[in-house]
């Protein structure tokens, strides 16, 4: 037995984000209930009901944090209430206690790096060089020039410095001048932001999604970073550097283990981290000295080609990488990233979900993914997202995939009574709850059988996996626990093919949700196509 199937086999019954699926909601997007066109809290709460009937285990929530909402809620300007056009703390404590009612775990999106200009902590550090809190957030004198004192470059465009005429320093901001950069070297930010964390906790969160956790330490140097090699006119300007002094510091690792002991404080929580590097760098951000994140995110899903070499060689490499006590991840769809009917294609929708949901690891998706929501076109009046405001042109744009989720075929989808803070889209009449909860052939109800078979097939949570050489342009793997063996084959072509599965079996699901029935040794699948089969020794 190889050393990836044996990893896959614990000798413990399953932790809770082992076992359940994962549901991003960006809370803007999902259901508003006033009638101002920005999803809040009391919309996702009557939509409950829903997540039980899909079938999810945990929801992760953007951030519904007060905020001047320059950044959609990652400019956070009280850490520890609730924005009003969210609506407020009783509400998150309601759709707490709502989702707890039905099994549903909560995991709340925060964000170290950086608060708002407008958050007290900040208020009170540009007040004045002497303040107590002066040394939370990263100040420095000028340069030699009297402009910034370094080259470090802003991911929003321009220099990360911004100058304060009041005590005559720049501050650094990774992001936008109003979001200034947390200084994460000093020991009473930390301790303050542990008990961000306790806070939540002790309200019953289940845990948290740390953004851009990467990047929460600078050089404390202030070298300068020096020029990305690759960078030509189709690179974004804010990328005319390679991030060495900015990004991804050996310090910051230790953070992350500060963050992950706040957590193991209290039983049954979980810690997932946005991170940065390649298959070579995951293994960093599970373990060092002491534990770091229970999961770091893996989008490769989204960032690899979507033919059969490339997805068996990304799998592989990444599984390869997980360290041997850790555990996988998969997502198929972000507020950050390209949706997947798009990164795929439209043809590509069913398969992705069944790679997903049979991959081992935990699998994560967002809200609209099963209903094969596509990017939405924005047009540039309408456009919100301040990476296309600040770097236009280069593809940036969030807008697209952050639209209006679809309850039914109304103009407005059932989303709201008012005017939606961004375009619906077209296609309504097909793309919607309603209609796809209709019809039981439709995408939404092959996320249904999924997530079902994940919790019913337990060699799809606790199993071994073996990877299979694929053919032609089918993905093949295999999934097994005390002997019972279930094959996956994703025919991710265009055309129909047959494939040798060398054993007799029986089909538990197709993407197409029209086949139940014993199959031989060669199995025959349509173009798009994607079968689970149970095999018989």
């Amino acid at each position: 037995m190889d050393e990836r199937t044996r990893q896959q086999r614990p000798a413990t019954p399953l932790e809770w984000w082992k076992r359940s699926a994962i549901y991003q909601i960006y809370p803007r997007s999902f259901q508003d209930s006033n009638g101002d066109g920005i999803g809040d809290l009391a919309g996702l709460l009557s939509r409950v009901d829903y997540l039980a009937w899909l079938g999810v285990g945990a929801v992760w929530l953007s951030p519904v944090y007060r905020s001047p909402m320059l950044d959609f809620g990652y400019d956070i300007s009280d850490y520890v209430d609730v924005d009003p056009v969210f609506g407020t703390l009783s509400d998150l404590d309601r759709l707490i206690d709502a989702l707890h009612a039905r099994g549903i775990r909560l995991l709340l999106d925060v964000v170290p790096n950086h608060t708002s200009d407008q958050h007290t902590w900040f208020i009170e550090s540009r007040s004045s060089r002497d303040n107590p809190k002066r040394d939370w957030y990263v100040w420095a004198d000028p340069g030699a020039d009297g402009g910034p004192p370094n080259n470090w470059l802003s991911r929003f465009g321009g220099s990360a410095w911004q100058r304060d005429e009041r005590t005559e320093q720049y501050y650094y901001h990774a992001f936008l001048r109003e979001q200034p950069d947390l200084n994460w070297h000093n020991q009473h930010v930390r301790n303050a932001f542990a008990d961000v964390l306790r806070f939540w906790l002790r309200r019953g969160v289940d845990g948290f999604r740390v953004d851009a956790s990467a990047v929460l330490a600078e050089d404390d140097l202030l070298r300068d970073d020096p020029p990305n090699p690759d960078f030509d006119d189709n690179t974004p300007p804010p990328e005319k550097l390679t991030r060495i002094f900015t990004d991804a510091r050996p310090e910051t690792l230790g953070y992350l283990e500060e963050m992950r002991a706040v957590l193991d404080e209290f039983p049954d929580k979980v810690l997932l981290g946005e991170v940065q590097g390649g298959p070579g760098r995951i293994g960093h951000f599970y373990q060092g000295k002491r534990p770091r994140f229970h999961l770091p995110l893996n989008f490769l899903l989204l960032d690899t080609r979507w033919d059969v070499a490339s997805l068996a060689a990304n799998v592989d490499q990444y599984l390869n990488a997980i360290p041997d006590q850790g555990w996988p991840v998969w997502i198929l769809g972000s507020h950050d990233k390209k949706r997947i009917a798009t990164v795929a294609g439209a043809e590509r929708v069913r398969v992705a979900a069944m790679l997903l949901f049979t991959l081992p690891g935990t699998p994560i998706f967002y809200a609209g993914d099963e209903i094969g929501l596509p990017l939405v076109p924005v047009p540039p009046e309408r456009v919100r997202d301040p990476f296309e405001k600040f770097v236009p042109g280069f593809g940036l744009n969030r807008d697209p995939e952050r639209t209006p989720m679809r309850w039914d075929a109304s103009l407005k989808a059932g989303f709201t009574a008012g005017e939606p803070w961004l375009p619906i889209g077209g296609d309504i009449a097909r793309c919607n709850v309603t209609t796809q909860r209709e019809d039981g052939r439709s995408v939404l109800w092959l996320y249904r059988r999924l997530l079902e078979l994940r919790q019913r097939e337990r060699a799809l949570t606790a199993g071994t996996y073996q990877p299979l050489r694929s053919q032609g342009d089918v993905l093949l793997f295999e999934r097994a626990l005390h002997g019972r063996r279930l094959r996956v084959a994703l025919n991710i072509g265009s055309r129909a093919q047959t494939v040798s599965l060398g054993l007799q079996g029986s089909v538990v699901l197709s993407t197409l949700l029209d086949r139940f029935e014993q199959v031989g040794a060669k199995l025959p699948l349509r173009a798009g196509e994607g079968v689970v089969v149970v095999l018989e020794e």
